[in-house]
Protein backbone atom coordinates (compact mmCIF):
# COMPACT_ATOMS: atom_id res chain seq x y z
CA UNK A 1 0.00 0.00 0.00
CA UNK A 2 1.51 2.97 -1.23
CA UNK A 3 2.57 5.93 1.57
CA UNK A 4 0.98 9.31 1.04
CA UNK A 5 3.95 12.24 0.47
CA UNK A 6 5.07 14.15 2.89
CA UNK A 7 3.30 17.25 3.74
CA UNK A 8 5.17 20.28 2.40
CA UNK A 9 4.73 22.06 5.54
CA UNK A 10 7.04 18.87 7.48
CA UNK A 11 9.40 19.11 4.75
CA UNK A 12 10.00 22.82 5.61
CA UNK A 13 9.94 21.86 9.16
CA UNK A 14 12.48 19.39 8.92
CA UNK A 15 14.70 21.21 6.12
CA UNK A 16 15.27 23.97 8.66
CA UNK A 17 15.90 22.21 11.58
CA UNK A 18 18.66 19.95 9.33
CA UNK A 19 20.38 23.49 8.04
CA UNK A 20 20.23 25.48 12.03
CA UNK A 21 21.68 21.80 13.51
CA UNK A 22 24.15 21.79 11.18
CA UNK A 23 25.05 25.04 11.37
CA UNK A 24 24.90 25.43 15.25
CA UNK A 25 27.00 22.03 15.87
CA UNK A 26 29.80 23.75 12.95
CA UNK A 27 30.51 27.10 14.66
CA UNK A 28 31.66 26.17 17.85
CA UNK A 29 34.19 23.31 15.82
CA UNK A 30 35.49 25.68 13.96
CA UNK A 31 36.13 28.38 16.38
CA UNK A 32 38.27 25.69 18.53
CA UNK A 33 39.97 25.25 14.96
CA UNK A 34 40.64 28.76 14.56
CA UNK A 35 42.18 29.00 18.15
CA UNK A 36 44.00 26.04 17.41
CA UNK A 37 45.68 27.27 14.60
CA UNK A 38 46.12 30.90 15.90
CA UNK A 39 43.64 31.93 13.47
CA UNK A 40 41.57 35.66 13.95
CA UNK A 41 37.80 34.33 14.37
CA UNK A 42 36.02 35.77 11.18
CA UNK A 43 33.51 38.37 13.22
CA UNK A 44 31.80 38.97 9.84
CA UNK A 45 30.86 35.81 9.35
CA UNK A 46 30.04 35.39 12.92
CA UNK A 47 27.37 37.99 12.40
CA UNK A 48 26.48 37.17 9.55
CA UNK A 49 25.07 33.67 11.18
CA UNK A 50 23.45 35.30 14.49
CA UNK A 51 21.80 37.52 11.56
CA UNK A 52 20.30 34.60 10.22
CA UNK A 53 19.45 32.86 13.21
CA UNK A 54 17.30 35.69 14.11
CA UNK A 55 15.66 36.05 10.48
CA UNK A 56 14.52 32.78 10.05
CA UNK A 57 14.37 30.44 12.07
CA UNK A 58 13.51 32.87 15.20
CA UNK A 59 11.26 34.88 13.65
CA UNK A 60 9.74 33.24 10.62
CA UNK A 61 9.89 29.44 11.58
CA UNK A 62 9.06 29.90 15.32
CA UNK A 63 6.09 32.13 14.54
CA UNK A 64 4.30 30.01 12.27
CA UNK A 65 4.85 26.94 14.81
CA UNK A 66 3.72 28.53 17.70
CA UNK A 67 0.37 30.71 16.03
CA UNK A 68 -0.63 27.60 13.59
CA UNK A 69 0.92 24.11 13.69
CA UNK A 70 0.55 24.47 17.78
CA UNK A 71 -3.03 25.40 18.46
CA UNK A 72 -4.29 23.33 16.16
CA UNK A 73 -2.81 20.13 17.67
CA UNK A 74 -3.62 22.01 21.35
CA UNK A 75 -7.48 21.84 20.01
CA UNK A 76 -7.18 18.21 18.88
CA UNK A 77 -4.48 16.42 21.74
CA UNK A 78 -4.97 17.70 25.09
CA UNK A 79 -2.26 15.56 26.27
CA UNK A 80 0.08 17.67 24.26
CA UNK A 81 -0.74 20.51 25.90
CA UNK A 82 2.31 20.66 28.36
CA UNK A 83 4.76 19.88 25.78
CA UNK A 84 3.74 22.34 23.21
CA UNK A 85 3.82 25.14 25.89
CA UNK A 86 6.90 24.31 27.19
CA UNK A 87 8.06 24.74 23.27
CA UNK A 88 6.15 27.97 23.00
CA UNK A 89 8.21 29.59 26.24
CA UNK A 90 11.40 28.17 23.87
CA UNK A 91 10.47 30.28 21.34
CA UNK A 92 9.42 33.46 23.39
CA UNK A 93 12.90 33.47 24.87
CA UNK A 94 14.50 32.52 21.62
CA UNK A 95 14.63 36.10 20.25
CA UNK A 96 15.91 37.54 23.82
CA UNK A 97 18.63 34.79 23.50
CA UNK A 98 19.78 35.63 20.12
CA UNK A 99 20.62 38.92 21.04
CA UNK A 100 22.37 38.54 23.87
CA UNK A 101 24.39 36.27 21.94
CA UNK A 102 24.83 38.90 19.78
CA UNK A 103 25.46 41.46 21.92
CA UNK A 104 28.36 39.00 23.44
CA UNK A 105 29.92 38.63 19.81
CA UNK A 106 30.00 42.49 19.57
CA UNK A 107 31.56 42.73 22.93
CA UNK A 108 34.30 39.93 22.10
CA UNK A 109 35.38 41.72 18.49
CA UNK A 110 35.42 44.69 20.56
CA UNK A 111 36.89 44.28 23.84
CA UNK A 112 39.39 40.93 22.70
CA UNK A 113 40.00 37.94 24.41
CA UNK A 114 39.08 38.17 27.88
CA UNK A 115 35.40 38.21 26.42
CA UNK A 116 35.71 35.07 24.05
CA UNK A 117 34.65 32.20 26.72
CA UNK A 118 31.51 34.50 27.74
CA UNK A 119 30.49 34.03 24.01
CA UNK A 120 31.31 30.75 23.52
CA UNK A 121 29.67 29.48 26.81
CA UNK A 122 26.11 31.27 25.70
CA UNK A 123 26.79 29.99 22.20
CA UNK A 124 26.98 26.13 23.78
CA UNK A 125 23.81 26.65 26.27
CA UNK A 126 22.08 28.56 23.31
CA UNK A 127 22.72 25.31 20.94
CA UNK A 128 22.13 22.75 23.45
CA UNK A 129 18.58 24.26 24.26
CA UNK A 130 18.03 25.05 20.56
CA UNK A 131 18.87 21.36 19.69
CA UNK A 132 16.86 19.43 22.25
CA UNK A 133 14.22 21.97 21.37
CA UNK A 134 14.49 20.51 17.97
CA UNK A 135 14.42 17.27 18.61
CA UNK A 136 11.13 17.26 20.52
CA UNK A 137 9.36 18.96 17.94
CA UNK A 138 10.58 16.31 15.72
CA UNK A 139 9.90 12.97 18.05
CA UNK A 140 6.59 14.35 20.12
CA UNK A 141 5.10 16.70 17.48
CA UNK A 142 5.48 16.45 14.27
CA UNK A 143 4.48 12.19 14.61
CA UNK A 144 1.02 13.36 15.99
CA UNK A 145 0.53 16.02 14.16
CA UNK A 146 1.05 13.36 11.27
CA UNK A 147 -2.07 10.93 12.90
CA UNK A 148 -4.14 13.97 13.96
CA UNK A 149 -4.78 17.03 11.51
CA UNK A 150 -6.83 17.03 8.85
CA UNK A 151 -5.79 17.47 4.99
CA UNK A 152 -7.05 20.97 5.13
CA UNK A 153 -5.25 21.52 8.23
CA UNK A 154 -2.22 20.30 6.30
CA UNK A 155 -3.05 22.46 3.47
CA UNK A 156 -3.13 25.62 5.37
CA UNK A 157 0.16 24.82 7.06
CA UNK A 158 1.87 23.68 3.99
CA UNK A 159 0.87 27.32 2.49
CA UNK A 160 2.64 28.94 5.32
CA UNK A 161 5.47 27.13 5.87
CA UNK A 162 6.00 27.46 2.00
CA UNK A 163 5.57 31.49 1.76
CA UNK A 164 8.73 31.79 2.97
CA UNK A 165 12.50 30.37 1.74
CA UNK A 166 15.35 29.90 4.08
CA UNK A 167 18.30 30.46 2.21
CA UNK A 168 20.31 27.76 3.82
CA UNK A 169 17.36 25.14 3.46
CA UNK A 170 16.48 26.00 -0.09
CA UNK A 171 13.64 23.86 -1.45
CA UNK A 172 14.77 21.74 -4.81
CA UNK A 173 13.88 24.15 -7.37
CA UNK A 174 13.33 27.37 -6.36
CA UNK A 175 16.05 29.79 -6.06
CA UNK A 176 17.00 31.46 -2.85
CA UNK A 177 15.71 35.41 -2.55
CA UNK A 178 18.53 37.60 -4.49
CA UNK A 179 17.78 39.66 -1.11
CA UNK A 180 19.43 36.51 1.19
CA UNK A 181 21.49 35.00 -1.40
CA UNK A 182 24.60 37.68 -0.05
CA UNK A 183 23.94 36.20 3.36
CA UNK A 184 23.65 32.80 2.23
CA UNK A 185 27.09 33.08 0.55
CA UNK A 186 28.76 35.07 3.49
CA UNK A 187 27.48 31.79 5.58
CA UNK A 188 28.75 29.05 3.64
CA UNK A 189 31.89 30.23 2.04
CA UNK A 190 32.27 31.02 6.11
CA UNK A 191 31.49 27.15 7.52
CA UNK A 192 33.41 24.32 6.59
CA UNK A 193 32.78 21.14 4.77
CA UNK A 194 30.57 19.51 4.42
CA UNK A 195 27.89 21.64 5.42
CA UNK A 196 29.79 24.82 4.01
CA UNK A 197 31.77 25.73 1.35
CA UNK A 198 35.19 25.76 3.40
CA UNK A 199 38.17 23.34 3.71
CA UNK A 200 37.02 20.63 5.90
CA UNK A 201 37.89 20.42 9.29
CA UNK A 202 41.11 17.60 10.37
Amino acid sequence: MPTSPMPLAVRVIRAEHDALAAMLRTVPLLLAEQRRAGVAPDFGALRAMLFYVDEFPERLHHKKESELLFPKLRALAPTLRDTLDDLDADHAQGERAIRELQHSLLAWEQMGEPRRAKFEQQLSVYSTRYLRHMKREETEILPRAAQLLSAEDWADLDEAFGSHQDPLAPRPGQPVDTAYAPLRQRILQALPAPFGWGPALD
